[in-house]
């Protein structure tokens, strides 16, 4: 074999590889909680998939019933493209918008189950981007990622969803988690749940992380409106489904003990070199 001077090699520096050290890339903790959760997922029988963060309005407000008087709707609190419009499903002229969560692939995942036919259950996580128009802070961003949860079938019940939570968290959190659910309105659900998790630190005495409660609020849940159910081309007679949703970003701030949103996402690789 030649020798490194025999092969004569030189960095575009000028140096040889032996002056340099050259360092790995890194997988972004996001990239690797989503990596995580999907897999999750997929060991219970859901797909992963994936949709337009460039969102028509109908598909992410009004066949999720959110009216049109909703404060969501409003241009403080969402990204609207200006000049941009077209037709719905029911030839409404409907504008777009930065999507403002990943609901709206609950609605394209029945589109193309009912038109490809396809045999319930339905049962999909979709990991992604959304967007809202607010002022960032160390726990707020206007682009951050969730994930969203999804399951349709005739037997679909709160008690299936919060299984597949317990699952989900505890696994993630790689330690034995309890959910619990407290009655909210979401205009998608009903009825509408928020949940927290028991700290994963404490057990529920009671710590820094869940700042003495022993619970940590985690996101939103329910069953899937009926009106949600027939715009996504399924009979809400036959079939019932769960929904739930949460920041992946907030997953993992308390699984690597982050206390300021904006370090994900800063470019400081003195944050991306740790994972």
């Amino acid at each position: 074999m030649l020798s490194q001077e025999e092969r004569g090699l030189k960095l575009p520096n000028g140096s040889s590889p032996d002056q340099a050290k050259l360092g790995l890339g890194h997988i972004h903790p996001i990239t690797i909680a989503i990596n995580r959760i999907s897999s999750i997922f997929s060991r219970m029988g859901f797909d992963t998939v994936d949709g337009p963060e460039l969102e028509n309005e109908w598909h992410n407000f009004d066949a999720l019933n959110v009216p049109g008087d909703h404060p969501a709707r409003d241009m403080q609190d969402t990204f609207w493209i200006k000049d941009m419009r077209s037709k719905n499903k029911y030839g409404e002229d409907v504008g777009y918008v930065l999507r403002t969560h990943t609901s709206n692939m609950q609605i394209r995942a029945m589109e193309k189950y009912v038109a490809e036919g396809r045999d319930f259950p339905l049962a999909i996580c979709c990991p992604g981007k959304v967007f809202r128009n607010e002022a960032t802070d160390a726990t707020h961003e206007a682009q951050f990622y969730q994930i969203e949860g999804f399951y349709v079938a005739k037997d679909s019940s709160l008690s299936m969803m919060v299984g597949v939570m317990q699952k989900l968290f505890s696994e993630f959190f790689e330690t034995d988690i309890v959910i619990r659910l407290r009655s909210s309105y979401f205009p998608f659900v009903e009825p509408g749940n928020e949940f927290d998790m028991q700290c994963f630190k404490c057990k529920g005495s009671g710590c820094n992380i869940c700042k003495q409660t022993g619970w940590i609020e985690i996101g939103g849940a329910g069953m899937v409106h009926p009106r949600v159910l027939e715009a996504g081309g399924i009979n809400p007679r036959e079939y019932r489904g769960f929904a739930f949703g949460c920041g992946i970003d907030r997953m993992v701030m308390l699984k690597y003990g982050i206390d300021d949103v904006r370090l994900l996402y800063n470019g400081d690789l003195r944050v991306v070199n740790q994972f």
